[in-house]
């Protein structure tokens, strides 16, 4: 770390790992709507954010633990499909709010080939929402969660013990992790038959 008199401390939210002011600065002068994607350990949010002097104003927003309470998710709450469902349902509130068009704000994540935030994104799109994402290959199938499907089908012939231990918590929710791909269809038609 430097020292002496002409060291200049970075602002507190850029050293907590929190904020670009730069990212910042452009999406301020742009006064663009944004679509903004976090991941925590556990869950997925995505708000549309529109720029104010006061503060941000959320004017939709999905959290994936409301797959879970409204629409009977029993998978993970921040893989892929979660991702995905959680974009999605935050694409139809924003169409609902009159929202046609926005930026995609994935903060201070490094963007790498087939991350989970990119899967929230198209989410969004196909729910309606316009956000260029330039050309950014996604897999129809991690979507749907065939790579977990197909992973729990293999180590449940290979090692079972193992097979219970990583997918205890989809177990104990009453999903056979084999049967992901079927139950993301069953979540995703609920969530457009919803009307949210």
């Amino acid at each position: 770390m430097a020292l002496g008199p002409n060291y200049k401390v970075k602002p507190r939210r850029r050293r907590e790992g929190k904020t670009n002011y730069y990212k910042r600065y452009i999406y301020v002068l742009s006064r663009a709507i944004r679509l903004v994607v976090r991941l925590t350990n556990e869950y997925v949010i995505v708000s549309v954010m529109k720029f104010d002097p006061k503060g941000d104003i959320t004017i939709a927003s999905a959290h994936s633990i409301e797959l879970v309470k409204k629409y009977g998710w029993k998978g993970d709450t921040n893989n892929t499909p979660a991702a995905y469902l959680t974009g999605f349902l935050a694409g139809l509130r924003a169409k609902k709010a009159g929202i046609e068009s926005a930026v995609a704000d994935i903060g201070l994540f490094t963007p790498t080939k087939g991350a989970r935030v990119f899967y929230a994104i198209k989410g969004a799109l196909d729910a309606g929402l316009k956000v260029p994402m330039g050309d950014i290959e996604l897999d129809e199938n991690r979507i749907k969660g065939v790579h977990i499907s197909e992973y729990a089908k293999k180590l449940e012939a290979e090692n079972p013990e193992k097979f219970n231990k990583l997918f205890s918590r989809y177990l104990s929710r009453g999903l056979n992790p084999k049967d992901l791909p079927s139950h993301f269809e069953e979540v995703l038609n609920k969530i457009k038959s919803s009307g949210e």
